[in-house]
C-alpha cells in the first residue's frame, strides 16, 4: 500500500535536500541488483533519519538491519566526531557490498558492521545508545525493543520502521492475520503502553514508531 499520492511523494522529494552521490548510487544499485529493494529506506525517509540524527547528535547508534547500508550512512551523518554506529545484519551475501559503501563514505573507523543473529550480538555490544533504529525481521521487533530499552540513555530514541506494514495493521487492509502483522500489532501496543517512553507513530512511508526514553 502506498499511503501518499505518487505525485505528492514526488513533490515532497523535490522539496527535500537531495541524496548524496553515494546514497543515490546505493539506491540505484540496490534496485538494480538486490532482491526486495523496497526494503531500502530511500530518499525521503533517509533524509528524515539524517535529520533526526543531526538533532540528537548521537555518540552511539545501534541499527538492527543493515540491508545495503543506505540507512546506516544516513544515520551516521549526525554522529559526533568520536561516535560509533553499530549495525547488524544476518545476510552475509551483502557483506562485501556494504563494506565497500562504508569505505567509500569514509566511515570505516566510525561504523562497526556485524554479521549474524542480532539477538545474540546486541548483548555483546558494550555501549549505551543515544539512538536505535530497528528495521529487521518483524517477528522479533518486541524482543529487540526489550534488549535495548534499558540501554538507551534518558532522552535517547528508538525508531522502528514498517510499523504500518502496508496498512495491514488495520483489519480492512488484510486478508488474514499473518505472523508478521500480529507481531507488529503487538509491538505497537507494547510501545504505546510502555510508561518508560513518550512515543508517536509517524505515518511516513511504511510508518515509523518513534519512542523517546524518559
Amino acid at each position: 500500500m502506498e499511503f501518499l499520492d505518487e505525485e505528492l511523494q514526488q513533490y515532497a522529494e523535490e522539496h527535500t535536500s537531495p541524496e548524496s552521490e553515494l546514497l543515490h548510487k546505493i539506491n540505484r544499485q540496490t534496485h538494480l541488483n538486490v532482491m526486495k529493494p523496497r526494503m531500502l529506506s530511500g530518499h525521503l525517509q533517509g533524509r528524515l533519519l539524517s535529520m533526526f540524527s543531526h538533532m540528537i547528535r548521537p555518540n552511539q547508534i545501534l541499527e538492527v538491519g543493515t540491508y545495503t547500508g543506505y540507512s546506516a550512512l544516513c544515520l551516521a551523518e549526525g554522529l559526533q566526531e568520536d561516535g560509533t554506529l553499530h549495525t547488524i545484519d544476518i545476510n552475509e551475501e551483502l557483506e562485501d557490498v556494504v563494506r565497500g559503501y562504508i569505505k567509500e563514505a569514509g566511515l570505516s573507523e566510525s561504523v562497526k558492521y556485524y554479521i549474524g543473529n542480532a539477538l545474540e550480538i546486541i548483548p555483546t555490544i558494550d555501549a549505551t545508545f543515544d539512538l536505535v533504529f530497528i528495521d529487521a525481521d518483524k517477528y522479533n521487533y518486541a524482543t529487540y525493543y526489550d534488549l535495548v530499552i534499558d540501554r538507551v540513555r534518558a532522552g535517547g530514541y528508538i525508531i522502528a520502521d514498517n510499523v504500518l506494514w502496508s496498512g495491514k495493521v488495520l483489519e480492512k487492509y488484510r486478508k488474514k492475520l499473518d505472523e508478521d502483522t500480529a507481531a507488529l500489532l503487538d509491538f505497537n501496543k507494547k510501545v504505546q503502553d510502555d510508561p518508560r517512553v513518550e512515543n508517536m507513530l509517524l505515518p511516513v512511508r511504511d510508518g515509523l514508531m518513534i519512542a523517546r526514553r524518559k
